[in-house]
């Protein structure tokens, strides 16, 4: 089993999320963003997710909450249709299903094989290095901003974001793949610089769960 399409996309989309809570001022918003990204140490921010596939145009929407730890703790839970956990480390991603009452464990480096997120994960990212980025000017009320992969995976082509100017916060992001689907999340409640135990990053399968453990032998 592998995971999720959207779950590839997700750790340079939480880059965007701590990098665009800085202001962003025409199109010079790398300085600002990076500069507001070195301080940041965590965050939690609820969201609505929308799944658009291309093809025939049907949506799923998911709903949650993404806690971050810097560098590199992330911490999904998926509240409804269906529950999921998902932890990521600096070496392993669970993926833990309650209602299925399965759990799946992956070596990090082997199912992130993308430069921007591996400088992530360990907390060295340049945004003007990997991305394009474009003015749209305002929408919704929001700046808009359009970010061009400078190396596109499948996963990634294209990307926009909404950034509430007043509070410096992300509003939403879409992320775009190379079928022309469509991933677009809106934030609620964004909190930066929490008291987050890093208990919240741990996993320990609960009794009576199957793993299905799909790292290397000299894993963790």
């Amino acid at each position: 089993m592998h995971l999720k399409p959207f779950l590839s996309a997700l750790l340079t989309l939480l880059c965007i999320i701590v990098f665009s809570s800085g202001p962003v001022q025409g199109t010079d918003v790398s300085g600002s963003i990076q500069k507001k990204y070195q301080s940041i140490q965590s965050l939690k921010t609820d969201f609505v997710q929308e799944l658009t596939n291309a093809s025939s145009g049907e949506q799923e929407v998911h709903h949650g909450t993404i806690y971050y730890l810097k560098p590199g703790l992330v911490r999904w839970e998926e509240e409804k249709p269906g529950q999921e956990l998902l932890i990521v480390t600096k070496r392993v991603v669970w993926d833990y299903f309650p209602e299925e009452g399965v759990a799946y464990k992956y070596d990090l480096k082997e199912k992130f094989e993308s430069k921007t997120m591996l400088r992530f994960i360990t907390g060295d990212v340049d945004l003007a290095e990997d991305y394009s980025l474009v003015d749209q000017g305002m929408d919704q009320g929001w700046k808009k901003i359009k970010l061009i992969p400078k190396n596109p995976e499948p996963s990634l082509v294209l990307a926009y974001i909404w950034v509430d100017e007043q509070q410096n916060l992300l509003r939403q992001i879409l992320l775009v793949d190379f079928f022309g689907n469509g991933n677009q999340l809106t934030f609620s409640d964004l909190q930066l610089d929490i008291s987050l135990d890093e208990s919240l990053f741990r996993f320990r399968p609960p009794e009576g769960v199957i793993v299905r453990d799909n790292t290397s032998p000299d894993g963790s």
